[in-house]
């Protein structure tokens, strides 16, 4: 009976092994694949796209491989061996194919890029939920300007709604980002940056910053609530009723560096909070008193 060497038994578990663990991988691990709304609907199908034009030259690559590598392997005698052989063919579909399948993925990319532009507006019958986003250290504050509220590592909003973001950062360079909605943009001090999301359906998603921001940086994460109508005004209501308010001096307690933050609400927000954040670094040492 012949046995098999275990360096070969290894090789083989080494290659089936992740894909068995693979298998047992669900949608829930990987939001971007199963996303609750349009935008996220539009990216996954780009990545999708771009990854089928991308296997024009991956599969061929792959076989060709195997094919060679059991071709000319040390046992075949009959393989011809002839180490200056050349063809132009085969050198210019070497170089012609590869040249296409960039310029179809450019060409690709480059009218969804426009096509999904963060900061245009979401058709819907609907009117959008305006929601104001401060990234600190190391949490997330929304603003509910039109309903006078706040909370913080908590964004709540009607589903089947649009949500406008504008999103800055009141420390270093952030990236907001809800993987199950789609789009991610940087939050960054002295600017501000739009993002436009829908929620198809109501659920629970989790958002998150995706750039490295310092020592809390793996547990700032926030819950994205997507839920019907009726339900957002009741939070709106509880929000409300919230004996905390966000005053200028209560928003400097808050700025300062926490790790792991609970949700907190606030039941009113000091005016125009958001704008002075922004022009707090945007005019630097000029700014009078009046607007820091």
């Amino acid at each position: 009976m012949r046995t098999v060497p275990l360096r070969r038994v290894l090789s083989f578990l080494g290659v089936v092994g992740p894909l068995i663990a693979l298998a047992g991988c669900t949608f829930e691990n990987a939001p971007i694949l199963d996303p609750k709304g349009p935008v996220g609907e539009w990216e996954r199908d780009i990545l999708f796209r771009a990854f089928g034009i991308m296997m024009i030259v991956v599969i061929p690559v792959f076989v060709m491989t195997a094919w060679f590598a059991w071709r000319y392997r040390s046992t075949n005698t009959k393989a011809r061996y002839d180490p200056d052989w050349m063809s132009n063919k085969v050198d210019a579909v070497t170089w012609i194919v590869p040249a296409l399948i960039v310029t179809a993925l450019a060409i690709h990319v480059w009218i969804f890029t426009h096509a999904l532009d963060p900061y245009k507006p979401l058709e819907s019958d609907n009117e959008p939920i305006e929601v104001q986003v401060i990234a600190q250290d190391w949490k997330w504050l929304f603003i509910y300007p039109e309903q006078g509220v706040a909370s913080v590592n908590q964004l709540a909003f009607p589903s089947n709604v649009p949500l406008s973001l504008k999103i800055t950062s009141d420390t270093v360079m952030n990236s907001f980002f809800v993987p199950a909605l789609g789009s991610q943009i940087y939050a960054m001090a002295g600017m501000q940056t739009q993002l436009n999301l829908l929620a198809d359906e109501p659920g629970t998603f989790v958002g998150r910053n995706m750039q490295y921001s310092g020592d809390g940086f793996a547990d700032q994460h926030f819950e994205a609530i997507a839920m019907p109508r009726a339900d957002f005004d009741a939070w709106v209501a509880t929000v409300k009723g919230s004996a905390a308010k966000l005053s200028d001096e209560a928003y400097e307690e808050l700025a300062k560096p926490s790790s792991a933050h609970p949700v907190i609400h606030y039941s009113a927000v000091s005016e125009g909070l958001f704008d002075r954040i922004v022009l707090k670094y945007d005019c630097g040492m000029t700014c009078s008193a009046e607007t820091k």
